[in-house]
């Protein structure tokens, strides 16, 4: 018998960048971004959680590509209209009922709703309005795969993983002028002035 050879693991990175909503971050491996982390309480535990999902990342300056990727963040962030059309993405992990989910939320435009039964019905599956929640429930790359877009039946916020829940759903929504009966008056986001009105 041969002698074994280890397995590679291909090495996968991380930064956390600071945007109008906080600090935000992501991890990547040389085909692109593998997970993007919403703010949390603070810095050191938005950076605790992101190792937690990307497990085995190490800090690095980014790439071009990424850096790139950085941009659109930080410009979706400040409230303009990004696609992330051009954001390489690295979902060789993601199983393929949720990549079948995630490739049906990519296509909600900006500014736009669906239900998690739409998303069903898009991929083929009606009647798996609840997985599909589930999956966007694991999503790794919030905002970019835009899982605050789908809400539940009439309208309704549905659930959200992220630091303060549905809270951070609507706001990321209003950022896209999405209202769901958020409280006027008040920022909708740290470093964003309230809407006007």
């Amino acid at each position: 018998m041969g002698e074994q050879r280890p397995l590679t693991v291909p090495q996968h990175y991380y930064a956390l960048l600071e945007t109008a909503i906080g600090t935000i971050g992501i991890a990547w491996s040389a085909v692109g971004l593998t997970a993007l982390q919403l703010p949390e309480a603070d810095r050191r535990a938005t950076e605790r959680r992101l190792k937690r999902i990307a497990v085995g990342v190490l800090a690095a300056d980014p790439p071009a590509p990424i850096r790139g990727a950085i941009a659109e963040i930080s410009a979706y962030c400040c409230g303009s209209q990004v696609a992330f059309a051009s954001v390489a993405l690295d979902l060789a992990r993601v199983p393929s009922f949720a990549l079948r989910v995630y490739t049906a939320a990519r296509a909600v435009p900006w500014g736009r709703t669906a239900t998690y039964g739409e998303l069903a019905r898009r991929i083929g599956q009606p009647l798996a309005a609840r997985a599909v929640g589930q999956a966007l429930g694991q999503n790794p790359l919030p905002i970019i795969i835009p899982c605050h877009r789908v809400l539940a039946s009439g309208g309704k916020i549905g659930g959200f993983s992220a630091y303060r829940g549905a809270r951070t759903k609507r706001q990321l929504l209003a950022l896209e002028g999405v209202q769901l009966g958020a409280p006027c008056g008040t920022p909708l986001l740290p470093g964003l002035l309230p809407a006007e009105g």
